[in-house]
C-alpha cells in the first residue's frame, strides 16, 4: 500500500481508505459481524490503515450499528490505524424504506453527546479525524470549529473535517480551527466539487472522496437487469441504477473498459486511478463486503497515469453523455 498525508496536516493515511458505511447501513440487510470482522482484519493487513465510519451508520433496530462493528473489530490494531466517524446528522422517517431524508444539528451540546458517545462504541480514548457529517444551516461554522477546537485541546479528537461542505463554509470554519480535510462526494460522475481544488491547495486541506465508484457503478460489475431490495438498499431508488440509465452510460463503460485494457487493470482501478493522480492530497474510500473488492481497490493505488491521460480523460468526460446519478440525501430543517 501507499500511503499519503491529508493536505498540511501531518495525517498519515493509506492512499485507498475503506468506506464502512455499506456493511451496516444502505447497502441491504447488515453484513455479518464474524465475517466483516474478518475482513477488516484482511484490510489492515493488508497495509489498509484509513477506516470510515459514522454514528448515523446504523438500522432502525441498531441505529450506531457500524461504529460498534468497528470498535470491537479494530480494537487489536487500534495503534495501527487512522478512524474516521462523523457526528450532526439524524434521519427522517428512518423506519420507512428507500432513502432517508437527513436532518442536520451541530449544536455544541449535540457534538458533546456525539463525541463520548463514539468514543465509547469505538472503544478508544480518541478520534483520530472526526467529520461534521452535514452543514447545520442554524450554527455559525465558527462555532463548530471553536467546539472541535476545544475538543482538540482535550486529546478527544486529533483532527478535524467537514462533509459536503462549501468554499464560505470551510474558509470560515478553517480561520478558527484548522481543517485537516472535507469529505465530499466524488466520482467519474460526479466532479462537482473540483471547483473546490485551488481552496484545499491553498489552505492546506486533504480531500477524502466518498462514493467514488459512484455507489459501485463504476466497477462495471451491475448490469440493467441487477435488482435491489427497495427496503434496505439505497441503489433500489438511485437514478444511475435504472434500467435506462446503463444505455446512457454506455460511453463511460466503453472509456473504462478501453483505459483498463491498456493498463491491465480493472474498471474500479481506473476509476480510483484517476483522482489518485489527480492530488496527493485525495484519498478515495469506496466501500465493501468483498475480500477480492479490498484487494481489488488497493491496487488502484499501484496504477500511474499521467498528467497529460488524466486531462485527456476529463475532457472525454467534459463531453459525454451520462445518466442522472445519485446526489446525497435531501437535508430538511431541524425542529
Amino acid at each position: 500500500m501507499n500511503y499519503r498525508t491529508l493536505g498540511l496536516s501531518g495525517l498519515r493515511v493509506s492512499a485507498v481508505g475503506l468506506g464502512c458505511m455499506g456493511m451496516s447501513h444502505a447497502y441491504g440487510a447488515p453484513a455479518d459481524k464474524r465475517e466483516m470482522t474478518g475482513l477488516l482484519a484482511d484490510a489492515v493487513e493488508m497495509g489498509y490503515n484509513f477506516f470510515d465510519t459514522a454514528e448515523a451508520y446504523g438500522t432502525p433496530l441498531n441505529p450506531h450499528d457500524n461504529e460498534e462493528l468497528l470498535g470491537k473489530a479494530l480494537k487489536p490494531f487500534r495503534d495501527r490505524i487512522v478512524i474516521a466517524t462523523k457526528f450532526g446528522i439524524s434521519f427522517d422517517k428512518p423506519d420507512e424504506p428507500g432513502t432517508h431524508a437527513v436532518i442536520p444539528c451541530s449544536r455544541p451540546d449535540v457534538i458533546r453527546r456525539s463525541v463520548e458517545g463514539s468514543l465509547r462504541r469505538l472503544q478508544t480514548d480518541r478520534i483520530d479525524l472526526y467529520f461534521q457529517h452535514r452543514i447545520d444551516p442554524d450554527i455559525q461554522p465558527e462555532e463548530v470549529a471553536e467546539v472541535m477546537a476545544n475538543l482538540i485541546r482535550e486529546g478527544k479528537i486529533l483532527h478535524w473535517g467537514i462533509s459536503e461542505t462549501t468554499e464560505e463554509y470551510l474558509r470560515r470554519a478553517h480561520s478558527v480551527c484548522p481543517v485537516t480535510a472535507i469529505q465530499n462526494r466524488y466520482s467519474m460522475m460526479a466532479r462537482q466539487y473540483e471547483q473546490l481544488f485551488p481552496v484545499l491547495e491553498e489552505l492546506g486541506v486533504g480531500f477524502v472522496a466518498f462514493s467514488p465508484l459512484a455507489n459501485g457503478l463504476l466497477t462495471t460489475y451491475y448490469t440493467a437487469d441487477s435488482r435491489f431490495d427497495f427496503a434496505t438498499d439505497y441503489r433500489a431508488s438511485m437514478p444511475q441504477f435504472r434500467k435506462e440509465s446503463f444505455e446512457q452510460n454506455n460511453a463511460l463503460f466503453a472509456l473504462l473498459d478501453r483505459l483498463s485494457e491498456e493498463h491491465h487493470a480493472t474498471p474500479a482501478q481506473i476509476s480510483l486511478a484517476w483522482m489518485l493522480c489527480k492530488r496527493p492530497w485525495i484519498v478515495p474510500i469506496p466501500g465493501t463486503r468483498h475480500l477480492c473488492r479490498l484487494k481489488e481497490n488497493i491496487g488502484a493505488a499501484d496504477i500511474i497515469l499521467t498528467m497529460e491521460e488524466v486531462q485527456k480523460i476529463d475532457e472525454e468526460l467534459d463531453n459525454m453523455k451520462m445518466s442522472e446519478v445519485f446526489g446525497g440525501s435531501p437535508v430538511k430543517k431541524n425542529v
